[in-house]
């Protein structure tokens, strides 16, 4: 008698976990979201679009070169290379699913610069709300489709393995019920880290929870040193996850300036304001430090700003801001995670039958430092292959002894508030070998107290194992004062 398939389990309701599950079909997907509506993902609050060579002056080849450099070339070429030259294709995809990009008067696909690009190659969609609005699309799309089972609430805490294959899951509701989920195959696509520091871009749920578990699995991991830090986040003192600020205003003109109205970014690099993240960063971060506060001088922006920068207008409002008017006060802050569990072309970890995708994942595509605009268009595509990879695998049925690979429990709140900012102070912009061998040995002495401070030790450790900078990772001379 023929049984019936077991799910693929998905983890992550973000861009990367809705095109994995839709993919997949025909092949069942049970899809587990922390939130019960599916909010709450990184994706949701992408406002950069997407970055694909779509004017005749631009090639896949520009746009690859582009990406290499400003992944310090420590990228995976031929990824970069496939990335690069399927982008144009996603655009497509996406108008398919029901994504309005944004037009000109023309009805050509409006697009914009931003950091590290040398030409125009963004896509938005409802101006600086483009990954809302692919959420939204995408999630309409899941919710439809007969072979996706939504599962909203629930928590993956534990892995279930059988002759050390993942092979099902283990998750708590809001009511602190276990509930055990068989797989033919599970899906980690739960997003950065984020949230560990003391300033993000990032929501609350960026935690990093999904690496934590594959890593609990056994699972291999790479680059985890390098945190890219968006150089424009808006500065709320006190606030944990601050309102990110979009780096398309760069360009269309924003400037950036530091207390006494001087250009930062003037005769530090050849792209000025759009310089790589990691350039740009690095520079907000020391006017801080020099002068307390760094500003973004948005006034020489005409047009409509409901339209185009809408989200940043709101939020700025919503804080006693008119950056049509007023210099935003903005503030490096832990935006996007290079590093992550190893995976190959098509989302395959170090561990039969767990795979990965998006942020969570690394397949070397972005390098030391990820290029402006790359992050959704890799959930995209590689969520699309990694479920078409899945629904032509035949599924293995373990038969050995099973065994749980749990995450384990969590900080308290107290403990989570000292680990980030103890992580600020050590992996931020700005790094000394002497600050991270410091504070390295303090969350030795945290062993046990919480998988989060296992993972921000093993974030510490590699970054002291790299001894030269590197991209997001830069190393400060001992005498630099920051």
């Amino acid at each position: 008698m023929k049984h019936p398939r077991a799910p693929i389990v998905v983890i992550g309701g973000g861009v990367a976990g809705l095109a994995t599950a839709l993919a997949a079909a025909p092949a069942p997907v049970r899809l587990l979201c922390r939130a019960i509506d599916g909010t709450g993902s990184a994706s949701a609050l992408a406002q950069g679009g997407i970055a694909a060579a779509l004017d005749p002056a631009d090639s896949p080849l520009a746009h690859t070169e582009d990406t290499l450099v400003a992944g310090a070339h420590h990228n995976n070429v031929a990824m970069v290379r496939w990335l690069c030259a399927q982008a144009p294709e996603a655009i497509a995809w996406l108008q398919a699913q029901g994504v309005a990009f944004d037009r000109d008067a023309g009805g050509a696909l409006k697009l914009g610069r931003e950091g590290g690009h040398r030409v125009a190659r963004i896509v938005h969609a409802g101006g600086d709300a483009s990954g809302a609005v692919l959420l939204r699309a995408l999630l309409a799309k899941a919710q439809c489709a007969a072979h996706i089972q939504w599962r909203g609430g629930l928590n993956a805490d534990a892995l279930l393995l059988r002759d050390d294959a993942v092979c099902g899951v283990r998750a708590i509701d809001g009511q602190g019920r276990q509930h055990v989920i068989e797989a033919s195959a599970v899906v980690l696509a739960t997003g950065g880290i984020g949230a560990l520091f003391a300033c993000t871009s990032n929501p609350s749920g960026a935690d990093g929870s999904g690496l934590a578990l594959g890593m609990a699995a056994g699972a291999r991991t790479r680059d985890l040193e390098f945190v890219q830090f968006h150089p424009t986040a808006l500065d709320v003192p006190g606030a944990h996850c601050l309102p990110l600020i979009t780096e398309a205003l760069r360009g269309a003109g924003a400037r950036l300036r530091d207390a006494g109205g001087r250009l930062l970014m003037e005769g530090l690099h050849p792209l000025g304001d759009l310089a790589p993240r990691d350039v740009v960063a690095r520079r907000v971060w020391q006017a801080r430090h020099d002068d307390g506060r760094a500003w973004l001088d948005a006034s020489a922006i005409t047009g409509e700003w409901e339209s185009a920068f809408p989200t940043v207008l709101a939020a700025c409002l919503r804080h006693g801001i008119d950056p049509r008017r007023q210099p935003i006060p903005v503030t490096s802050a832990a935006h996007f995670h290079m590093g992550g569990l190893v995976v190959d072309g098509d989302g395959r970890t170090s561990v039969p039958g767990l795979y990965a995708a998006g942020e969570v994942a690394c397949n070397g595509v972005h390098g030391a430092n990820r290029l402006a605009s790359n992050s959704l268009l890799e959930g995209i595509l590689c969520g699309r292959r990694l479920g078409a990879v899945l629904a032509a695998t035949p599924a293995v049925v373990g038969r050995g002894e099973h065994r749980w690979a749990e995450r384990g429990s969590a900080l308290a709140a107290t403990d989570l508030s000292r680990l980030r900012d103890l992580l600020w102070q050590a992996a931020g912009p700005v790094r000394r070998t002497e600050s991270l061998r410091h504070y390295l040995l303090q969350l030795m002495a945290w062993q046990g107290q919480g998988w989060q401070a296992r993972l921000a030790q093993s974030l510490l450790d590699a970054a002291l194992q790299r001894h030269e900078s590197l991209g997001a990772h830069y190393i400060a001379a001992p005498e630099m004062d920051v």
